[in-house]
């Protein structure tokens, strides 16, 4: 989701016109499976969400993993590809292969989330044999297959017919037999679906349209819609929808696309062609966030549950797929209903919810899932490795640096409030609009709101301030509720905040109605229930968009705390929090995910430990700005635009190890310049200010200036080390179940999409050097050799990490034991760990500190070197600043 994945082609960006470079050729249309309707099984007691809690807590879902590794197919690298790579991970230590989605997509789709037939498994990658292929090469090697899966929303592909449904939709309107799989408020459009997918507005771009009268189609340069069919039932069978047509035949279509003039043709469809800029405004379909290309699905109907996912369900029925990933399930209409359901369906398969936690917020109890893909692990791996008392000079020296003011990026609630503001009213606006009409419907007719005589300014404002207040993504009251607790505490503090907003007492009472409509406490009826599933869907798309797509590139202090789940306001955890979490993950959720890396990070873990160094050098940064800005002042005159740019533009070179590709820091900063919307935008881009972004970044980092920063990062690089194997061994050993992105077994350092999905190296013939005992060379080696042993180990002992394995905190004792984190899994591994190793340099090393393990003798299995009880940190950490333990008769 992430605010996850997002397509390759810049949000709400500039729309193709006729005169555009043409788009990859097409394949034949899909064929679709028409499931029939299936109607919802009925639940035994011992499926709902407590008797599953209770009995998953020790036997776990079924096929749960050791291990996955996740791979970013594409047409570049198919089924096949992934194929010849099975060896190298299985030799790695991993238990199953984790896809990116599969199913059919707009053709040369790098990434598969812009699903447009789901009754097919997608040819370029090599279809449904290719992938029967590639599962049963994994299967040869003892591994399993999971699938990323897109319940939340299909394309709207170019050209149209390729989503046949939603060629169904827009050729018979809202009388199609396919209407209701699509998200679609057809009152608020006249009755018409905007397409908002014109380069200009219409008038201008009336030339570039054409009537394709021999197929019935109204074309655009490469787009194609259908013209309006005569007034029929697109019926089949007993009422079930029949094969979605791929073009409309009538004889009356035909005529009418040869006599009628176009404006009256355009004004005579079912859907509305406009500028792409009114999308904002006008749009009257749920969306993917902000992006138009996606059209939101309403998978809470058991028929399209059925025809979405029959698909998956079989290959998950036949063995072929053993493990499912939800892709954003916090665009669904009610998430726990949903993982009910596929958990029902897929007898209960190891799965997990892309869901991103708030601070302090926890996954909701009855969601039958194992748990999520792990960005809050991230947190509490990144988190436990920053400096607090650093993180917190390097802000006050930030600060002082840009100059930002408090809502532009020098205070993060202040960021984040304002970035949400801007969301709502601007990006989200045909949103925020539809609520506030629902709103105005229920306030006229439901008898306990009528006499409460709101005005519809009031009623927006509400709106407008409860989602811009709160702290998560979204509440999910179920149908019927009641509100969880947590639902009602996260509202009650929104609504308390918001009626600030209002002079009038009596007036902010419209903040109780929308909390209370919100809460699905004033009735029900279809409006009442559509207005509770949009505002908390709506409420997801504002977080996502305002924090991850916004305050992370305005508030800037520390970018390694600038990640998917983090809270950059708190970059740093004590390792009592980090202990604590990993307490209850092991007790509620043992087997969730865990990641350091993923597509959707906006830097790789490895990158992130570097810029996550600066923590413990907050002087010398700031005093290495100057000399870098004086560098890059001498050689040209050149400056950067804005010292808020320079602070995070020399930050990302660091990420890089310091002498960065000019072409990959270049397409990342702009990139940030665009999301953070401080001097250009997606939406109204500055081409004076990114030409001077440009020519700083060529002048600087990857010029005059090139050399001092790599010396710096030279000199930062043994803290560097210290991080990077700190923080892998932390997440392959602590509760959960671990993902390695492609890649990272080894060094990776990557910066956003689509840097951190470039086609995957694997190094296949380093690991086989390593295995035959050549000697590591570098931190590369040293990390690779290390995510053997734990996933080699994980896999050997299966019972130490599960649910049975336990999780207990070991003590350090000394006057450096808060730089040694360490804990024990199933009584019988240990992990041990460095923590800011530059304090602990500065305050004199180790000095006698020893680790208290329990009684008896362990092994590393890192250096083969046994220690006992009070181990001494100096020697437990003479070699590598991390140690994996084991009873030496248990082996390795």
């Amino acid at each position: 989701m992430t605010s996850a994945h997002r397509p390759p082609s810049p949000p709400d960006g500039p729309r193709p016109s006729a005169g555009t470079a043409p788009r990859p050729t097409a394949p034949s249309a899909p064929t679709w499976d028409n499931a029939p309707p299936a109607g919802r099984e009925g639940r035994t007691p011992e499926s709902a969400p407590g008797a599953r809690r209770a009995r998953d807590a020790r036997t776990g879902p079924r096929g749960v993993p050791t291990a996955t590794y996740r791979i970013q197919v594409r047409p570049e690298f198919p089924f096949a590809a992934v194929r010849a790579a099975v060896p190298h991970l299985a030799r790695l230590g991993v238990s199953h292969l984790h896809l990116s989605p599969v199913l059919e997509a707009v053709p040369g789709s790098a990434h598969g989330y812009d699903v447009t037939d789901h009754g097919r498994v997608r040819e370029e990658l090599g279809g449904e044999a290719g992938l029967r292929a590639l599962a049963e090469e994994a299967r040869a090697h003892g591994m399993g297959l999971v699938l990323d899966i897109v319940p939340n929303h299909m394309a709207v592909p170019v050209p149209a017919d390729l989503n046949r449904p939603l060629w169904d939709v827009l050729r018979h309107g809202p009388e199609s037999a396919y209407a209701h799989w699509f998200d679609i408020d057809w009152q608020a459009g006249d009755g018409r679906l905007l397409m908002p997918f014109l380069g200009g507005p219409l008038g201008e771009e009336m030339q570039g349209l054409a009537v394709d009268r021999e197929n019935g189609a109204l074309r655009y340069g490469e787009q194609r819609y259908p013209l309006r069919a005569a007034p029929a039932a697109s019926r089949g069978p007993q009422g079930r929808p029949a094969e979605p047509a791929a073009a409309p035949e009538s004889a009356e279509t035909a005529e009418t696309a040869e006599t009628a003039e176009l404006p009256a043709l355009l004004d005579a469809q079912h859907y509305r062609l406009a500028w792409w800029r009114l999308a904002r405004s006008d749009i009257n379909y749920r969306r993917f966030f902000t992006i138009p290309e996606l059209i939101g699905l309403r998978t809470e109907h058991p028929e399209v549950f059925e025809a979405t996912h029959g698909t998956v369900l079989r290959l998950v029925r036949e063995g072929v797929v053993t493990g499912l990933r939800v892709d954003h399930p916090d665009g669904l209409a009610d998430p726990a209903d949903y993982f009910a359901r596929l958990s029902e369906r897929t007898g209960a398969v190891w799965t997990v919810a892309e869901k991103i936690l708030g601070s302090g917020e926890r996954l909701p109890d009855g969601w039958q899932v194992a748990g999520t893909t792990g960005y809050d692990a991230l947190r509490h791996v990144d988190g436990v490795l920053t400096s607090s008392r650093g993180s917190a000079e390097l802000t006050e020296r930030y600060r002082a640096f840009t100059g930002a003011p408090p809502d532009l990026g020098g205070d993060w609630a202040a960021t984040v409030r304002r970035a949400a503001y801007h969301v709502i009213t601007h990006d989200l606006a045909a949103e925020c609009g539809r609520l506030v009409r629902t709103a105005e419907r229920l306030c006229r007719e439901v008898p306990a709101l009528r006499l409460r005589d709101h005005a519809r300014w009031a009623l927006r404002t509400a709106v407008v301030e409860l989602l811009a207040g709160l702290p998560v993504y979204r509440p999910y009251v179920p149908q019927g509720g009641p509100p969880s607790p947590a639902d009602e505490a996260v509202l009650a503090s929104a609504a308390e905040a918001a009626g600030a907003a209002f002079a009038v007492p009596q007036e902010a009472e419209a903040v109780r109605t929308v909390r209370e409509l919100a809460l699905g406490r004033l009735g029900g009826g279809r409006d009442a229930d559509d207005f509770r599933v949009r505002f908390a869907q709506v409420a997801a798309a504002v977080r996502a968009k305002s924090v991850e797509d916004a305050a992370f590139y305005r508030y800037t202090p520390l970018l390694s705390a600038c990640e998917v789940g983090g809270d950059p306001s708190r970059p740093a955890l004590p390792p009592e929090v980090f202990h604590a979490y990993c307490a209850r993950i092991q007790r509620d959720w043992p087997f969730t995910g865990t990641v350091l890396s993923t597509h959707d990070t906006k830097r790789s873990a490895d990158a992130r430990a570097r810029i996550a160094a600066l923590s413990e050098d907050p002087r010398g940064w700031t005093g290495l700005l100057a000399r870098l800005t004086e560098l890059t002042a001498a050689d040209g005159g050149c400056r950067a635009p804005d010292p808020h740019l320079a602070w995070s533009v020399w930050q990302l070179a660091l990420g890089l190890g310091g002498s960065p590709d000019p072409d990959r820091l270049l397409a990342a900063v702009l990139k940030s310049v665009r999301e953070a919307g401080l001097h250009t935008s997606w939406l109204v881009p500055d081409p004076a200010y990114e030409a001077a972004v440009e020519r700083f970044v060529l002048a600087g980092p990857c010029g005059a200036a090139r050399a001092e920063l790599a010396a710096y990062a030279a000199a930062l690089a043994p803290r560097a080390r210290v991080n990077v194997l700190a923080g892998t061994l932390l997440q392959l050993t602590m509760p959960g179940v671990p993902e390695l992105y492609q890649g990272t077994e080894t060094e990776y350092l990557a910066l956003v999409d689509p840097d951190n999905r470039a086609l995957p190296v694997l190094p296949e013939k380093r690991l086989v050097a390593l295995d035959e005992g050549t000697a590591p060379e570098g931190t590369a080696d040293e990390k690779l050799r290390l995510t053997a042993a734990a996933l080699r180990l994980r896999r050997a002992r299966p019972q130490w990490f599960g649910a049975e394995g336990d999780y207990r905190p070991l003590a350090a004792a000394g006057p450096a034991a808060e730089h040694c984190l360490a804990f024990v899994r199933g009584g019988r591994v240990v992990t041990a760990v460095t923590r800011l190793p530059g304090r602990l340099a500065e305050g004199g090393g180790w000095r006698g500190t020893a680790l208290q393990l329990p009684e008896g003798s362990w092994r590393d299995l890192l250096t083969g070197r046994t220690v006992h009880h009070g181990a001494a940190l100096e020697e437990l950490f003479a070699d590598a600043p991390v140690a994996l333990l084991v009873r030496p008769e248990d082996g390795s």
